[in-house]
């Protein structure tokens, strides 16, 4: 049976590695045609893990960042795995059916994700699977391939499962730390579609396509953090403003919650997404990992990349938190790259939350007898 690689792959002018499609082109046409809804992306570069069982949304909730418990069927959300430290271990995408919750996984954290869960799973009643025979496909609501690819969509339980990216607004619980009138993610509505590669296969023929590049270049300009690029073993949800779709602020302990509210109460991640403008004169585009500097101080990297359709040259950063908001340099290889910056989290994010404080002990209203305190 062909993969969904090998159904767009035969497609003329396509560009495909590793198990990705690339371009078929003219990445830049294929943004416009994605964000019309007129495209749809294979992705190849993530995978499906399927949570079944009567226990699954509860056990869910109890171990990791979001508010799962009252999922019905057909909705859609985001949750992150975090160590007891806070840090950000995984990530993945979820939607429930009725009868299983479906979680969208980055590749490469698909099967440690999935191992992670199993050993969690003691005697709940909970089944956890990898679904390599599942595929995914990506577009954007409210165009001609909305319609057509739900038509093709899995749909195990009688629900067709397509995601819907929460982070187009700030979910139930979240919080966001980016301080702009609008923010770039409002018209990102981005769906992911879980199918069967034959089912695809039929249907070709009614789908104009689009690569990976065409997908992160959107991605990007949305501010969107994605697990196999802006995540490290150093990575809190705060400094990539993913309390904002990932991580519910109110819902009860869950490994890592501690270092969620102190840095959320208290403020000062130690580090901080922002967008660059990279200067395209060069016709250079930095690699992921690139250093990033504040005239001698490396202050940072790049973590993603790509050239907009409008925006020309742009990326996300991880940055000190002391870095400079004015212009940086992007070292490469070959020639080093002046980047505008745009503030995504601020230094103070957290403390600059409307979260109450108690009084502090050792204070007592004026006039108080301390005896009688």
């Amino acid at each position: 049976m062909p993969t969904l690689i090998d159904v767009f792959a035969a497609l003329p002018g396509a560009i495909a590695t590793d198990g990705v499609l690339i371009h078929l082109g003219d990445p830049m046409r294929e943004q416009r045609r994605l964000l019309a809804g007129s495209a749809v992306a294979p992705l190849g570069d993530r995978g499906v893990i399927e949570v079944a069982g009567e226990d699954r949304l509860s056990w869910l909730d109890s171990i990791t960042s979001q508010a799962v418990a009252g999922l019905r069927s057909g909705d859609s959300t985001e949750l992150l795995v975090l160590d007891p430290q806070g840090r950000v271990e995984h990530a993945a995408g979820a939607f429930e059916d009725g009868s299983s919750v479906w979680l969208i996984a980055d590749a490469a954290d698909v099967e440690p994700l999935a191992a992670w869960l199993k050993r969690m799973v003691f005697r709940s009643r909970v089944t956890v699977s990898v679904r390599p025979e599942l595929e995914l496909i990506g577009f954007f609501a409210g165009g001609d391939a909305d319609a057509a690819v739900r038509a093709i969509a899995a749909a195990p339980g009688g629900t067709p499962l397509v995601w819907s990216d929460p982070w187009v607004a700030v979910q139930p619980g979240g919080h966001q730390y980016a301080n702009v009138a609008e923010h770039p993610a409002g018209e990102y509505a981005w769906r992911v579609a879980i199918v069967e590669a034959d089912a695809v296969a039929s249907a070709i023929s009614t789908f104009e396509a689009a690569g990976i590049l065409a997908v992160e270049a959107l991605r990007i300009a949305a501010w969107r953090p994605r697990w196999a690029s802006e995540v490290d073993e150093r990575s809190l949800p705060h400094e990539t403003d993913w309390i904002r779709s990932a991580v519910h602020l109110n819902k009860g302990c869950y490994r890592g919650q501690e270092t969620v509210a102190k840095v959320h109460n208290l403020g000062h991640p130690p580090r901080r997404l922002a967008a660059l403008h990279l200067d395209g004169s060069d016709d250079v585009l930095p690699e992921p990992g690139s250093a990033i500097f504040a005239g001698d101080a490396e202050v940072g990297h790049i973590t993603s990349v790509a050239r907009h359709y409008e925006d020309g040259p742009i990326a996300l950063a991880i940055l000190s938190r002391r870095a400079p908001t004015a212009e940086l340099i992007v070292r490469t290889d070959t020639v080093d790259v002046s980047a505008a910056q745009q503030v995504i989290v601020p230094a103070d994010a957290g403390a600059t939350a409307d979260v109450p404080r108690l009084t502090r002990l050792s204070r007592r209203p004026e006039g108080q007898d301390p005896r009688r305190a």
